[in-house]
């Protein structure tokens, strides 16, 4: 590697908090090398879960490890810009080059240009340039080339009709997939092939006489035996029961219950007259073939066919003695070798060892195999034409992150689009899963979404990014849709969710919305343990009116009744509301008496004051806090290193996040009019009751 300098004199700007280097020409990216690496915004980034060419990424990625390294992607600039003449040609993101943009005084580049020539002769193309479109197809490519590098030769690498046959056999048997899409044979094909002919040839030959007992019909003589012997064996033992114990003959017998149990038609319940003995066991334990079981009948009509076994009656050593017959059979067959080229035939497999012809077929392979470097410079043509179309984008998302700052472009980590609670956010990021504890530490408010698409089975975690608007529907469990770049949709759910400051407008509103729910709760908790209480003492009193039993006149019961109810107590609650209004009345009076002291315009500065003094400290926290929001973190809980702050702050934030634009109604629904209505008065009411707390305060207001 060159040895670094200082002296590339690199551009800078402000960016995202940060100075960051300009990429603005070829040599910029011919220098990279020159580029201190603790000026580049990204250190490392996977592979995965970005929207970029998957191809292009996995070039970079030199090591195969999933992840991108400076290392790696100066390695990757130096070798572009060596291969082509004129580096500036990749700021153009061209899906294509000309012959003689390749660089013929780099050995790599003369090499390439010859190899981009070779394509367009491949595919009967005559023009003085090559695409994407060109190299993307390799079986096209190769289709009518004899050999191509890759160690696999097909019939159309043969030059005779005799040797294209030969190959096709062999791949009949074993195969490999050819550059070109043609099934072919390798060097290990062709050894196996004819170890399989050689070892099947020496196999037949040991099958001599002795092994076959009947001859050509040994093989189905011991089908037969092989469908019976279970049965026959269970027939012997049944004759051995007997001659132990004579008693036992009624059990070991056919059973008569259960044949005379089978309803219908009898031919047609073979399977279970089958389950019956083979024949009428016997003291003497020999088995005629002639009396047994009609279901077996056939069966052994066979074995007495092709062995002359049965044609009288046999003993157990008699069956014993036919079984041994086929022990040769059963042991050459046990040897068996060459099986995969059993189906050609013995005497296809002799003529093609006859012939021989597999020194021929390994020097083709060689001879393809020549050809690897020309294949290869023919796929690096590929890599040079992706590269330079997507290398300076991807510089543009590693090296300085330009493409998330531009509103034209998105960053190849912005998965896509999130739609929630009347507003869209771009700033989306594929991750493995929920990491609050990191993405936290960006300042930003995060939902963490599980999405789903049935019709596509795919699934993912995303990482999605509020700048603008409020908070007060969101919560976790909330469904949403999310779209990917290519404009598919998911169902999306909230999973969790990291909170801080959206924007000092939601900022503002805060303490009060604070407020209004802490009453809100107490309201609920107050009422609710009334009701409670109030409940309980009207079960209580309930029980004792029920226990009083009505006597006499039922005064006694009607008492009880009417003590539940006590004038005095609610005399006081009375009194209590009507003190309670008149306080609110005379605090109302001596509001406005107060008030009048002050011109207008003072007023209203004393009531922007309080409000900026309760809604200030929330305001200026949030304020603070916008302006620190990093991207970084939220990247580094999805396996990037961020090396330079990436900040969101609010007026950018607001071209990640859009909000819904209702137009203004004239006409409104009269219930919906009246309910705008009192919440402008609850509104106003709530400003004046704080503006009159502070004018109580300073004493400009007295209430006696």
């Amino acid at each position: 590697m060159k040895k670094k300098s200082d002296s590339y004199p690199w551009k800078f700007s402000s960016v995202g908090g940060t100075v960051r280097v300009k990429i603005l020409s070829g040599e910029d990216i011919r220098n990279l090398w020159q580029l201190d690496r603790k000026m580049w915004t990204v250190l490392s980034c996977p592979t995965h879960g970005l929207e970029f060419d998957a191809r292009t990424l996995q070039l970079i990625d030199v090591d195969k490890d999933g992840n991108i390294r400076v290392d790696e992607v100066i390695k990757t600039s130096q070798w572009l810009t060596g291969i082509i003449k004129d580096a500036d040609l990749l700021l153009k993101e061209a899906d294509s080059l000309k012959l003689e943009d390749f660089n013929a005084d780099n050995p790599d580049g003369a090499r390439l240009q010859a190899s981009a020539r070779q394509i367009l002769k491949n595919l009967g193309l005559e023009k003085d340039e090559i695409s994407l479109e060109d190299t993307a197809d390799n079986v096209k490519i190769f289709a009518d080339t004899q050999f191509n590098g890759d160690g696999i030769i097909t019939p159309a690498s043969a030059s005779d009709e005799a040797t294209a046959k030969l190959i096709e056999t062999i791949a009949g048997i074993a195969s490999a997939v050819d550059r070109s899409g043609a099934a072919g044979i390798t060097a290990d094909h062709i050894e196996a092939f004819y170890a399989a002919c050689a070892d099947y040839q020496a196999w037949k030959k040991a099958g001599t006489k002795d092994v076959f007992p009947f001859g050509d019909k040994t093989p189905d003589a011991l089908a037969a035996v092989d469908a019976v012997k279970d049965k026959v064996a269970d027939f012997f033992m049944r004759c051995k029961l007997i001659g132990f114990e004579s008693a036992l003959s009624p059990a070991v017998d056919v059973n008569v219950d259960q044949i005379a149990g089978i309803d219908g038609n009898l031919a047609a319940a073979a399977d279970q007259i089958g389950l019956q003995p083979l024949a009428k066991p016997n003291a003497e334990g020999k088995l005629d073939f002639k009396a047994v079981n009609p279901a077996w009948k056939g069966a052994m009509e066979a074995v007495t066919a092709l062995t002359g076994v049965g044609a009288k009656p046999v003993t157990e050593e008699d069956w014993a003695a036919l079984l041994g017959k086929f022990a040769p059979y059963n042991a050459w067959m046990a040897d068996k070798k060459g099986a995969a080229v059993e189906g050609l035939g013995l005497e296809a497999v002799e003529a093609i060892l006859k012939e021989d012809k597999k020194e021929a077929l390994l020097k083709l392979v060689e001879k393809d195999k020549a050809e690897e470097a020309n294949a290869l410079s023919i796929e690096e043509v590929d890599k040079v034409l992706r590269l330079n179309k997507y290398f300076y984008r991807f510089l543009n998302n590693y090296v300085v992150l330009a493409d998330f700052y531009d509103p034209a472009q998105k960053a190849m980590f912005q998965a896509g689009t999130l739609f929630i609670d009347q507003r869209s956010t771009e700033l989306c990021v594929k991750v493995a899963g929920p990491a609050p504890e990191i993405s936290s530490l960006s300042g930003m408010y995060i939902l963490y979404c599980s999405c789903t698409s049935e019709k596509l089975g795919k699934s993912f975690n995303i990482a999605a990014v509020l700048t603008d608007g409020d908070v007060d529907g969101l919560r976790e469990g909330k469904n949403a849709v999310f779209y990917d770049r290519d404009g598919n949709d998911y169902t999306a759910k909230v999973i969790a969710i990291v909170d801080n400051p959206i924007s000092v407008r939601q900022a503002f509103w805060a303490p009060y919305k604070k407020v209004a729910r802490w009453i809100n709760d107490k309201i609920d908790k107050s009422a609710a343990e009334k009701n409670d209480k109030a409940m309980a003492d009207l079960t209580a009193k309930a029980d004792t009116v029920t226990s009083v039993k009505p006597e006499g006149d039922g005064k006694e019961a009607a008492a009880a009744v009417t003590s539940s109810f006590d004038i005095a107590k609610f005399a006081g609650i009375f009194a209590a509301i009507g003190m309670a209004i008149g306080f609110i009345g005379q605090f109302l009076v001596k509001l406005v008496e107060g008030a009048a002291l002050l011109s207008w315009w003072k007023l209203l500065l004393v009531i922007a004051g309080v409000m900026l003094l309760i809604s200030g400290p929330s305001m200026f926290i949030a304020w603070r806090k916008l302006r620190k929001r990093d991207l970084g973190p939220v990247l580094n809980a999805n396996g990037w290193a961020i090396n330079a702050k990436s900040l969101v702050r609010v007026k950018f934030g607001k071209t990640l996040t859009s909000l819904a634009k209702f137009p203004k109604l004239t006409a409104v629904d009269p219930e919906a009019r009246a309910k705008r209505t009192r919440r402008w008065i609850l509104s106003i009411l709530a400003l004046v009751i704080v503006a009159a707390g502070v004018l109580i305060g300073l004493g400009v207001v007295k209430l006696w």
